[in-house]
């Protein structure tokens, strides 16, 4: 998310180690994060993730706590994945939907430590609305806790990954999607199997005030591996050759689940949760329009908001593009009309500056990923 909301800029805990870096600084969801470090820049960033190891300041995530008697059923009473697909020691990718609209109000990762406990990692955002949306609708006996400022959140990503934290001392044997505690400079963390890249990789969330230890330990372990700093400008090239779905373009509250191809995010069978029925009712329609993925045909790099045609006739927009650093081309997320009934390996036509460009339809990912 790169929209500003009210309020003063909030940083990281480790703030102090980027400017010594020299990163280049960009807003965030109100807080103010690295976008790109010097010596390379996002296609270095990049690169080193695809091929080696790098490490993410992602602290302006969210946190929220959910705790007491029943509170993984409450969770997933609301949020629209099946929590109980799950078990404690594990994480889910779900959302958090408009009851009304259907339309996702932020995507949210939920660490289940136990039935009366429930770990948020919201979007910067929409921390704030999300926390509203669930303490307002909480059951006697159960506490919802914005936690946004309490920890720091570190992503090391790529094929080194599991090296650099297996010689700090940190599991890295466990499954995708689950998490372990553990201690690292005397600081009690969690080590999930997680992230945004398509790599094998893992998230570090850690309590603020042993951030800067962690961060330290990570850079020092990983330099015999060359791991770089990243910065959030190559964590979206990365998420975009993957064609994973940013909340506030190719999601929000004007994008279904359905229209943005995250369906399987949603658990169908359960008998509620937040949105379920308009969410069903379009199911069963067919979305008017839907997410598909645009590689140029020729050197167009496409971005955000630009109309896409088919002949004559918009059929769309993009809602992310950028220049792909692995395949050397431009690639993009639409949002397209479904009654154009386009196909894998149709090609359409993007207004680029007043200039027509074309694009094949394609099926994400872009590359291949490696993440399990």
């Amino acid at each position: 998310m790169t929209d500003a909301v009210p309020g003063p800029t909030i940083h990281s805990p480790v703030h102090d180690r980027h400017v010594a870096l020299g990163a280049k600084f960009a807003p965030f969801g109100g807080w103010e994060m690295p976008l790109e470090y010097p010596g390379g820049g996002v296609i270095r960033e990049h690169t080193a993730v695809r091929t080696g190891v790098g490490v993410f300041d992602v602290s302006h995530l969210g946190k929220a706590r959910v705790r007491g008697a029943g509170a993984a059923a409450f969770v997933n009473a609301c949020l629209a994945n099946d929590l109980d697909r799950i078990g404690p020691g594990q994480a889910q990718y779900t959302l958090c939907c408009d009851p009304a609209t259907g339309g996702v109000v932020d995507d949210i990762i939920a660490y289940r430590y136990a039935d009366d406990h429930v770990f948020l990692i919201p979007n910067a955002a929409n921390t704030a609305e999300v926390v509203r949306r669930l303490d307002a609708a909480a059951p006697a006996g159960v506490t919802v806790t914005n936690e946004h400022t309490g920890y720091a959140i570190f992503a090391v990503q790529g094929p080194s990954s599991a090296a650099v934290l297996g010689a700090l001392g940190l599991p890295t044997e466990h499954d995708y999607m689950s998490f372990e505690t553990a201690t690292l400079a005397g600081v009690e963390l969690v080590v999930c199997r997680t992230g945004y890249t398509g790599e094998h990789g893992y998230e570090l969330v850690v309590p603020a005030d042993g951030a800067g230890a962690v961060w330290d330990a990570v850079l020092a372990a990983g330099d015999s591996y060359g791991i770089l700093p990243c910065g959030l400008g190559a964590r979206d090239t990365l998420r975009t050759e993957m064609g994973y779905a940013l909340h506030g373009q190719d999601l929000g509250p004007d994008i279904t689940p359905v229209q943005g191809r995250v369906g399987w995010a949603v658990g169908w069978k359960k008998p509620e949760f937040w949105g379920r029925e308009p969410l069903v009712a379009e199911k069963e329609a067919g979305p008017r329009r839907t997410l598909r993925g645009l590689e140029a045909v020729g050197r167009a790099i496409p971005r955000p908001h630009m109309t896409v045609y088919a002949g004559d006739q918009a059929i769309g927009e993009i809602t992310s593009g950028t220049f792909s650093p692995t395949k050397k081309v431009g690639i993009a997320l639409a949002l397209l009309d479904t009654a154009a009934g386009l196909e894998d390996g149709d090609v359409v036509e993007v207004d680029i500056r007043g200039r027509r460009a074309e694009m094949k339809v394609v099926k994400p990912p872009f590359v291949h990923p490696s993440v399990r």
